[in-house]
């Protein structure tokens, strides 16, 4: 079975908690404090690996979390970062963000590489939180969350020229022929039961070739195996139309060739703005040579350049392929988006804005500034609540409380703390 789409779960480390210490040794009581720091958490990173074809992997893995950092020791020494988690995936993987639907990434390069979940900060020890009033302070940050999100990959495969016809028409007949990939062949539809790509070489050119199965009248709406496939076109810079000059059954070979069409159009219309070129196949049946030149004729008449070809003995053969690379090398350069890879280790930028929502007399807080400041803040001890105190002063989430009509008694909720409001004695 062919996996071209995924769900997974990454969740970076957690940060390492910072430590409260204070130094201690023979003849020096006031030594001070001395709390290191916490490590960074590990990441999550999806890289692309140009080996693998589909994303068969993820559905035996889904999830993937970074390893958290670990404490801060004594002697201000800082906590080992947690390690990093990185997901392979095939070139052409799409990420997009399962809540929101937002496209993070088109992972399209072998040095392709994305950061999908950050580790949290690590917390700083008490040594950083020591002033000219506070000496001796006895409290030190938590570590910081990490990120954690779903993720859905979808693969495009990337190719030069897509294959497209109608099963049994001699797509994997041809690209067997003339690269060496080695897909199914029978005479029967639906031999090939996922996408097969295929590498030819003609002079110092190279070119991607894609033979897409599946499609047949109805595929745009998910009749037979198109809709599964017909996303993978879409990469595509050149449309190689094989068309079965004799079918097992009596269709008329223009006919099949306008409904293949119709069904690219229904499904998305800019593929038909591709370049199409047409192979007439199976000329080494007598059939097919007596329907060739009417063939030919009809489909020419809508601007198409039509080839006649046996996958089988290779009639044809070094024609078409001199007619898709010419065609290949008249297309303008292609536009290459720009593609999210690595960033630097660095603390994550946020704004000090904040919002409150009121609910009878329960106040929300939100805002990245507040939330993290909550979740890092130690306040097992006074020290460390008075410290968050001032923090949320110095931010104005304290007056806007006041102002939104927080009282004593009422409930305060920052990130995931609940607290009780205590009024100015």
């Amino acid at each position: 079975m062919f996996y071209d789409e995924a769900r997974i779960f990454v969740k970076g480390g957690k940060g390492g908690d910072g430590m409260a210490h204070f130094h201690r040794e023979k003849f020096r009581p006031r030594g001070g404090p001395d709390g290191g720091d916490g490590g960074r958490g590990g990441s999550v990173y999806l890289a692309v690996d140009p080996s693998l074809n589909s994303l068969l992997f993820l559905h035996r893995t889904r999830r993937f979390v970074a390893e958290a950092g670990k404490p801060g020791g004594t002697n201000r020494k800082q906590g080992a970062a947690g390690k990093d988690v990185q997901a392979w995936v095939p070139p052409g993987t799409v990420v997009t963000d399962a809540d929101t639907g937002q496209v993070v990434a088109d992972l399209r390069h072998g040095d392709d590489r994305l950061l999908a979940a950050r580790g949290g900060r690590g917390g700083l020890g008490n040594v950083h939180f020591t002033t000219s009033t506070r000496q001796a302070p006895n409290f030190a940050q938590k570590g910081e969350p990490p990120e954690e999100r779903w993720l859905n990959l979808e693969l495009q495969l990337i190719a030069d020229v897509g294959i497209v016809g109608l099963p049994n028409a001699g797509k994997s007949s041809l690209l067997a022929r003339i690269s060496a990939a080695r897909p199914k062949i029978a005479e029967y539809p639906f031999t090939t039961l996922q996408p097969e790509l295929g590498v030819v070489q003609r002079g110092n050119a190279t070119l991607v070739f894609a033979d897409i199965p599946g499609l047949i009248a109805g595929a745009h709406t998910g009749a037979g195996l198109g809709h599964t496939f017909l996303r993978h076109i879409r990469r595509t810079r050149i449309l190689l139309h094989v068309v079965d000059c004799a079918p097992l059954e009596a269709q008329d070979p223009a006919a099949a060739f306008h409904q293949i069409n119709e069904e690219l159009r229904q499904f998305d219309p800019t593929l038909l703005d591709k370049p199409q070129i047409v192979a007439l196949n199976k000329l080494d049946v007598t059939e097919a040579r007596t329907r060739f030149t009417a063939t030919e004729a009809a489909i020419a008449a809508h601007g198409h350049t039509v080839v006649g070809i046996s996958a089988v003995t290779g009639q044809g053969l070094d024609e078409l392929l001199g007619v898709v690379f010419h065609a290949f090398q008249a297309l303008p350069a292609a536009k290459e988006e720009a593609v999210p890879v690595d960033v630097p280790e660095v603390a994550i930028p946020v704004s000090d804005e904040f919002a409150i929502a009121r609910n009878g007399n329960t106040f929300v807080v939100t805002g990245k500034t507040a939330e993290r400041l909550a979740a890092m803040s130690d306040l097992s001890t006074l020290d460390g609540v008075l410290y968050f105190q001032q923090r949320l002063d110095r931010m104005g989430v304290t007056a806007a409380l006041e102002k939104a009509g927080a009282r004593a008694g009422s409930t305060v909720v920052v990130g995931t703390l609940e607290l009780e409001w205590q009024a100015d004695p």
